[in-house]
């Protein structure tokens, strides 16, 4: 279950360089129809069937729009002014908001230990995301920064991705109640990739094909064919299956692999405040994914001494 979690760490960094010379749109774009195409022709090896039910359509055409078209339009958008590493650690603050979607939508449980968890996730994220001057400022309560910082450094592009990629997660299920979601993923990423090439088409501001090398063409290849149909596919089939909650908070190991690859191939670093976010968000999701065994013995312990006691 790690896997699509290591593709997209590393794919991260893969795309920083191509968003800058070739576009966030072509760049989604060319994530998805490659990714969508992959799938839908592995399906038959893969003894998966290629319709997407009657039923299952209305719910399918949300999940495309928002989990393709506007997901992946954000993550590039934020991607080209945010590093891999730090663009990675925002975009997979999506398990928090997956943890309440999932409680309020199919009743999973989050205990104290979970609720803990989450509360270090928001602290951690806003270290992240925030313009230090944002933050410098609310610290020594001077003047208050803009609040448009957090688009003309990308930051808010990569919440609104994470607020995609989240409902995108939930909407799954709906999307697969009769459908095989490999197939759907496989579908969603072909159709969502057809309003992005057209608006990249029509944009006379951007080249049509990018005078890439031959290595970052490869670079490209990897995030759409690694980092999208091999990554989606994993996720998406997981995610239908899985308790979400505890699933998704493996989203946070993805930072990891980001900024091990972006300190490598880019020579991203962070800052010191960043790094305090790196280490809570971290913190998070081990409480979220071992909530439940820390929590229960504990509670046993306390309800055996209680009993004790009277």
């Amino acid at each position: 279950m790690v896997l699509p979690f290591a593709l997209w760490g590393t794919s991260m960094a893969a795309m920083a360089p191509l968003v800058v010379s070739g576009g966030p749109v072509l760049v989604a774009s060319l994530r998805l129809l490659p990714a969508g195409l992959v799938i839908l022709l592995a399906l038959p090896t893969l003894g998966r069937r290629w319709e997407v039910a009657s039923t299952d359509f209305a719910w399918f055409l949300v999940f495309t729009i928002v989990d393709a078209c506007l997901f992946q339009t954000f993550l590039a958008r934020g991607l080209s002014e945010t590093g891999a590493g730090l663009g990675s650690v925002l975009i997979d603050s999506q398990p928090l908001l997956v943890a309440l979607f999932a409680r309020s939508l199919f009743g999973e449980a989050i205990n104290p230990i979970g609720w803990l968890g989450l509360m270090l996730g928001l602290v951690g994220i806003i270290c992240l995301g925030a313009p230090p001057d944002l933050l410098r400022n609310l610290y020594l309560l001077g003047k208050p920064a803009a609040l448009s910082t957090l688009w003309n450094h990308g930051e808010g592009w990569m919440l609104l991705a994470a607020l995609a990629m989240a409902l995108g997660t939930v909407l799954i299920r709906y999307a697969c109640r009769d459908s095989d979601p490999v197939a759907v993923t496989g579908w969603h990423m072909v159709l969502g990739s057809v309003p992005l090439i057209a608006w990249h088409v029509f944009d006379k501001s951007s080249f049509l094909i990018p005078a890439w090398s031959p290595f970052e063409w490869g670079l490209m290849a990897y995030a759409s064919l690694l980092g999208s149909a091999l990554a989606y596919g994993l996720f998406f089939w997981f995610a239908n299956r899985e308790e979400l909650t505890t699933f998704s908070s493996l989203a946070f190991l993805t930072p990891v692999f980001a900024l091990a690859s972006g300190g490598l191939w880019l020579g991203e670093r962070l800052q010191v405040l960043q790094w305090i976010g790196v280490v809570l968000v971290l913190c998070s999701v081990f409480l979220v994914s071992q909530r439940r065994r820390i929590w229960e013995p504990s509670f046993a312990r306390q309800s055996f001494r209680s009993s004790a006691n009277s």
